[in-house]
């Protein structure tokens, strides 16, 4: 858990939504590295939640915390990286899991991190591996998901296929 709260800043253009009072909030965190390759951590097979499937960085808003405050300290806690900036708002999607929690909408974004980018601190109890995916390996991000679960295959795909322009979810 990180100690104290490091500030960063966010483009001009960036979309941050406002949730709505009763709404489940979470955040994803695209980071690449200087070769654009993007960066992913496999969640273990004990999770409840999409076992054994490649994810981005992020997780669950928590109560009086803004999406971004959210997106910073789950970048840290995930990979003990610190995020410096938020590049550009990638969408968001809606969507159910298979744990029963209901449904969820996702605010994702490419962001820049400070840290160590070869050597990231996972949380080992909720990841078993991580990987940098680029065009030559981005079908890996497929595994083990089933039909219609493609969600974070298709944001990686669209944010290294011109991470200066991202085209939003449809």
């Amino acid at each position: 858990m990180p100690t104290h709260k490091r500030s960063f800043t966010v483009n001009d253009d960036v979309e941050v939504p406002s949730p709505g009072a009763g709404e489940v909030w979470t955040v994803g965190a695209v980071i690449l590295n200087r070769e654009g390759r993007a960066f992913a951590q496999k969640r273990s097979w004990e999770r409840r939640l999409f076992p054994g499937t490649w994810d981005i960085v992020g997780g669950h808003v928590e109560e009086r915390e803004t999406l971004l405050e959210a997106l910073a300290r789950e970048v840290e806690e995930e990979t003990g990286w610190h995020l410096t900036h938020v590049r550009r708002f990638l969408g968001t999607t809606t969507w159910t899991g298979d744990d029963g929690g209901g449904l969820r909408h996702e605010a994702d974004y490419l962001v820049e991190v400070d840290g160590d980018l070869d050597h990231p601190v996972l949380e080992w109890s909720k990841h078993s591996a991580y990987d940098w995916f680029g065009p030559d390996n981005l079908a890996r991000l497929k595994e083990n998901c089933g039909p219609g679960q493609f969600m974070i295959h298709d944001l990686v795909a669209r944010a290294i296929e011109d991470p200066g322009r991202v085209i939003p979810m449809a």
